[in-house]
């Protein structure tokens, strides 16, 4: 009670306004929305504004502006920034000053978006470090959020180390530069490997500026490559190429170092200027040519694995370190060409000869046709001339077919060794390559490792019988096979083949012979050594018309005496046989001069009136008696134009 004594009235205190509800009167009500607008900032709807963080939990963030109320954020768009605390300033955006129920509306996502693409370009031009959360994983990289913006990390920008697992960056708050922007697109790449490249490139100045060719030092496996791999020497890398890693053959660097493997590596090389550094790791032990056995020597036979194969040849390992060349020329006796595959393949284990050794070189050539006999040791005793074989057909030449007897033992069968009858251009009319031919030896020579053979040589020579057939004068059928520049190729009974030159080749009508064309044909040549026939249609004809006109000539002339008669017919007899038997008409000719006394001594014994004296020596045909050659005429008059010998029709006449 008595603290009540101690209450001073307001004097000037209005109750009934108080009673209304109204505390104050209108002046102190002015003043007081004055002070209260004055503690607030002017701002607008749809402006950029920067307030301060109050208050913050795991699902909103509170955000104070300065106006009379303060506005709540979702979390989720401040993932970007893992440290995020009360007190930072953040931008944000005025969506609403008030809604339904009074409250504020802000946005923190669309206050860095409506000033991204401005801020992006700031920091490229700064080269300023901005933070980005990383959101996702994508082809080649990483999707980043730089100021509201996606942003490209590739996967070689993310650390100076290559990253086996992008995963472990995903939702993860980092630190980037920005490295391009592409204005037309709107693409933005960043890096987070740049940031730590100054430190890097400072480090590596140190330790490059302590190395020295030979110094042995331990380093990191710390990425393998096909052609070696990269060792991680405490800030600088330096590579092992892959024929480094060991004295022996590696085909996968795996086969001898793992990642993140701890190694000994000795400095083999280094560039300043580059800051390329050449390590070794088969340098540590010693060379295995070293330990090669010393009584090895060319000759003996050694045991090895095929590690490489070229078209050349292969290379065999006969020790870890110790390679031999087998040429593809030492793998078999035969000449013609093959390649290595044929004989070999990687991972066999083979037997070879040691044919050159160079241990200053370490180089060593091997053999392993040297295990079997030559086969031109003995070859006059296993293929003697005359001796038939049958061979594999290999190869063609224009003038000849190379083929193969046995491994080792090749031949060439001319192309004039083929047939006896038919006229071969090319080889491969008459064979194919990879078919069995039989054939006759006919000539050795082993210095050249060369042998001539045969195949016609295995029948007789048909053109001791075409002799006989195709006799000058004869008449043959034949088929014109094919047409040439200078004639026709001729196809004779036999399976022979004749030739007629075009003007050879006109029928009676005046057209000439076609391709295909059935005609008889005459021989006007035969040559036996040469294998040539000539031919001729038109001289068929040509010589019936000829005997025709002789005929009429004949009969036209009138004889004045049986005496003179016979002897035009004696003289006619003699015209015909003049392209025939000239042997016969010599003996004609004796058996006429022999019959002369004769006649002249019957004659001077039965001579009348008008009758002639004896001859004398000299006498003209037309003056012998026709009683003195009955015989002879009749015989002459006999023999047939057909039945000529081989001078009635000589090529060159012709012609």
């Amino acid at each position: 009670m008595e603290n009540l004594k101690d209450i001073i009235p307001v004097e000037d205190f209005n109750w009934e306004s108080f009673e209304k509800g109204d505390d104050y009167n209108k002046q102190n009500k002015d003043e007081l929305v004055k002070t209260y607008d004055e503690t607030l900032n002017t701002m607008n709807d749809k402006e950029v504004v920067v307030g301060t963080i109050s208050a913050l939990n795991k699902r909103e963030v509170v955000v104070n502006i300065g106006f009379k109320s303060d506005g709540v954020v979702p979390m989720s768009e401040f993932r970007y920034n893992s440290d995020l605390k009360v007190g930072d300033k953040v931008e944000v955006f005025i969506e609403n000053q008030e809604d339904k129920k009074g409250q504020l509306i802000l946005s923190h996502k669309k206050a860095r978006a409506a000033r991204s693409w401005e801020r992006v370009n700031e920091a490229l031009e700064k080269d300023e470090i901005i933070k980005g959360f990383v959101k996702c994983r994508t082809k080649g990289g990483m999707i980043v959020d730089i100021f509201g913006i996606e942003a490209f990390l590739p996967g070689s920008q993310i650390d100076v180390k290559p990253i086996r697992d992008y995963d472990v960056f995903v939702n993860k708050t980092m630190e980037f530069k920005i490295v391009k922007i592409n204005q037309d697109f709107k693409n933005v790449v960043v890096s987070h490997k740049a940031l730590i490249e100054a430190e890097l490139e400072q480090q590596k100045k140190e330790i490059i500026s302590k190395l020295e060719k030979g110094q042995v030092l331990e380093g990191t496996v710390k990425n393998i490559t096909s052609y070696g791999v990269f060792i991680d020497l405490g800030g600088v890398d330096g590579l092992i190429h892959i024929t480094d890693l060991s004295w022996g053959r590696v085909s996968r660097p795996e086969e001898i170092v793992q990642l993140d493997e701890k190694v000994n590596v000795v400095i083999l090389d280094f560039d300043d200027e580059k800051r390329r550094i050449a390590l070794g790791l088969k340098q540590l032990t010693p060379h295995p040519w070293d330990a090669l056995d010393a009584s090895l020597s060319v000759g003996d036979k050694v045991k090895g694995k095929v590690v490489v194969m070229a078209d050349y040849g292969a290379f065999i390992e006969i020790a870890p370190g110790v390679e031999g060349l087998i040429h593809v020329s030492e793998m078999s006796w035969t000449q013609h060409l093959r390649s290595a595959q044929d004989f070999m393949k990687v991972s066999d284990e083979v037997e070879a000869v040691i044919l050159t050794l160079d241990r200053d070189e370490r180089k060593m050539s091997l053999g392993i046709k040297q295990l079997r006999e030559d086969p031109w040791e003995n070859i006059e005793v296993r293929f003697p001339v005359s001796s038939q074989h049958a061979a594999r057909v290999r190869n063609f030449t224009n003038f000849g077919v190379f083929v193969e007897i046995e491994e080792g033992v090749d031949g060439l069968i001319h192309i004039s060794d083929l047939s006896w009858t038919k006229k071969i251009k090319h080889p491969s009319e008459f064979t194919q390559i990879g078919t069995e031919i039989k054939v006759q030896v006919l000539e050795i020579d082993k210095e050249n490792r060369r042998l001539s053979l045969g195949h016609k040589q295995l029948e007789e020579n048909p053109w001791d019988v075409f002799e006989t057939l195709f006799t000058v004068g004869s008449v043959h059928e034949g088929i014109i096979i094919e047409m040439v520049e200078k004639g026709a190729v001729v196809s004779l009974p036999y399976g022979v083949e004749g030739f007629a030159t075009p003007k050879h080749l006109v029928k009676e009508d005046g057209s000439s012979a076609t391709v295909d064309e059935k005609l008889p044909f005459k021989v006007i040549e035969f040559n036996k050594e040469a294998k040539r026939i000539i031919l001729s249609h038109s001289r068929i004809f040509e010589d019936e018309q000829r005997s025709v006109k002789r005929k009429e000539a004949s009969g036209e002339k009138k004889s004045k005496s049986g005496k003179k008669e016979t002897v035009e017919n004696i003289d006619l007899s003699l015209e015909k046989t003049t392209l025939g038997d000239i042997e016969e008409l010599a003996a004609l000719h004796e058996r006429m001069t022999e019959s002369k006394p004769k006649s002249a001594a019957k004659s001077g014994a039965k001579s009348k009136a008008g009758a002639k004296s004896k001859p004398v020596e000299g006498t003209p045909a037309e003056e012998i008696p026709v009683e003195a050659t009955p015989v002879e005429v009749t015989s002459v008059e006999s023999t047939p134009v057909e039945e000529a010998p081989i001078k009635e029709e000589t090529p060159k006449a012709e012609e």
